[in-house]
């Protein structure tokens, strides 16, 4: 564990947390580079560069990748736990991302294609969960309060590299060609590779595969992984070679009732089998909870890739600047740099707040964080229904701002929910399933990213007239889930047992 007295430090914090904060930069600018230019590819024709397929399938693609991205977590926290230690999770997961993407900027059809978002969706499995709980490793024994902090610093980064990725690779990708783009994300995180080999070291011995489990444990582990990739590759290359097809929408569609059979049964094998104490139940519990609250969430924030992205491209002016381009618009892309914007600026602000509110005794309960969140993105698409009514009344596209407001309240939405669901899953987990737990968090955004998917499908084949009652049932979906929730925010609280 790294020394948190040590004089050195990064923000007040341990110089671990630098070598993360870089690491997730980097891997975020990969994702949210590749991320700001996928639906517009696929929804661009062929003499554009792209893939030329209909909205509705577009959407399923992408809301099945970026739910895979997540689902992934799940088996990748077990990879960390049992074969190979988070640190070299971090490490090898950041060798598939940057090798997705150079598949993806190859440019040979939609066999390759798919097997870049597979490479990359099962390389993030494997990165992001290990490198959220490698943060919480750096806090044992620590105030919640503060390992909230490091969370809100370690968002920063997240969110830097997610705020240059559209400006660099989306500009690229609609100006140069996706392809372009799509090479500019994985030479990212080859830069975030090397800088994490590099400062791994600052992470002290946090990170390595744990010492009780058995060699037999640890060869039983080996070989399941190794049958699981066997198999992977067997079905890439059965579809390469067309024996296997699939529907992909209907897979989307079918994913919307498989993932929530997958979480359930997660969460029954881990009360009912995993051998946890009354207290530790108690606390999975919770944790079933916080999943719940991220697929809800997430399936309205998310569609800043998917509904928001075509909106900004087909209904909003974009104007400004369009002078520096062909097309006299600037690019649709550069929106997904909003979101981003916002966090560098607000998540110091919220940082702050949890510790001073936590040092006067005021500090609102992990709970009541989330659901407060929860009704903030509600508000924030009762906005745009509002923006997509006067797009129908007036015949125009709206002015950039509706955007920028509504991508405002999400950010502060997420800041409620997102670093606090990271940070007290990493405490409430019992310590042999920490990597699983944290798995199954990215579960829950994986249906939300699935559900937000097909909802931009669906808005996209629906054109304008479709979206203010899309908005609306958003938003009450979400600012109603809140509502309950912060109403069951002090059972919660006693339910944790102690955990701040």
């Amino acid at each position: 564990m790294a020394d948190s007295s040590s004089p050195r430090h990064f923000f007040g914090h341990p110089l671990g947390l630098a070598s993360l904060f870089g690491t997730e930069m980097f891997e975020r600018f990969s994702y949210y580079g590749m991320r700001a230019l996928l639906i517009l590819f696929m929804t661009a024709t062929a003499a554009h560069g792209g893939l030329g397929v209909d909205a509705q399938a577009a959407g399923a693609i992408y809301g099945l990748y970026a739910s895979g991205v997540y689902l992934a977590g799940l088996p990748g926290g077990w990879v960390a736990d049992r074969v190979l230690g988070q640190r070299e999770a971090v490490f090898w997961g950041g060798v598939l991302i940057a090798a997705g993407n150079f598949l993806l900027a190859v440019p040979r059809g939609t066999t390759v294609f798919y097997i870049g978002l597979l490479v990359i969706a099962l390389g993030t499995g494997l990165l992001k969960p290990n490198a959220s709980s490698l943060v919480g490793e750096l806090y044992k024994g620590q105030s919640g309060s503060r390992r909230d902090s490091a969370y809100s610093i370690y968002y920063l980064g997240i969110n830097l590299g997610g705020f240059v990725a559209p400006f660099v690779a989306g500009t690229i990708g609609e100006t140069v060609g996706f392809h372009w783009g799509f090479l500019a994300a994985g030479l990212a995180m080859v830069v975030g590779l090397v800088w994490f080999r590099a400062s791994e070291g600052w992470l002290g011995d946090a990170g390595h595969l744990s010492t009780a489990l058995t060699a037999a444990a640890r060869r039983h582990s080996r070989t399941l992984l190794i049958i699981c990739a066997i198999a992977i590759v067997a079905i890439v290359a059965l579809a390469a070679v067309d024996v296997l097809r699939l529907d992909v929408v209907g897979l989307a569609h079918a994913a919307r009732y498989i993932l929530p059979a997958i979480a359930a049964v997660f969460f029954i094998y881990a009360l009912g089998f995993g051998g946890l104490t009354v207290i530790e139940k108690k606390r999975v519990g919770v944790i079933a909870v916080f999943v719940v609250s991220f697929s809800i969430f997430w399936a309205g924030y998310e569609q800043a890739g998917s509904t928001l992205n075509l909106f900004a491209r087909d209904f909003t002016d974009r104007s400004l600047l369009g002078s520096w381009f062909a097309s006299g618009q600037h690019p649709a892309s550069w929106y997904q740099s909003i979101p981003p914007v916002f966090v560098l600026l607000l998540a110091p602000v919220f940082a702050w707040m949890w510790v001073s509110l936590d040092r006067h005794h005021r500090d609102p309960s992990a709970p009541a964080k989330l659901g407060a969140g929860m009704v903030i993105l509600g508000l924030s698409f009762a906005l745009m229904m509002v923006a997509a009514r006067l797009v129908i009344s007036s015949g125009h596209a709206v002015m950039p701002g509706w955007l920028w407001a509504t991508y405002f309240l999400q950010v502060a939405g997420e800041l409620c929910l997102s670093p606090i669901g990271l940070s007290n899953v990493s405490k409430l987990a019992p310590e042999r399933f920490v990597g699983q737990m944290m798995g199954a968090l990215f579960l829950g955004m994986a249906i939300g990213n699935l559900n937000a998917g097909l909802i931009g499908g669906a808005a996209g084949s629906g054109g304008i007239t479709s979206l203010p009652d899309l908005f609306l049932k958003v938003a009450l979906l979400s600012a109603g889930a809140g509502v309950v929730l912060l109403f069951a925010s002090r059972a919660l609280r006693v339910w944790m047992g102690g955990v701040r």
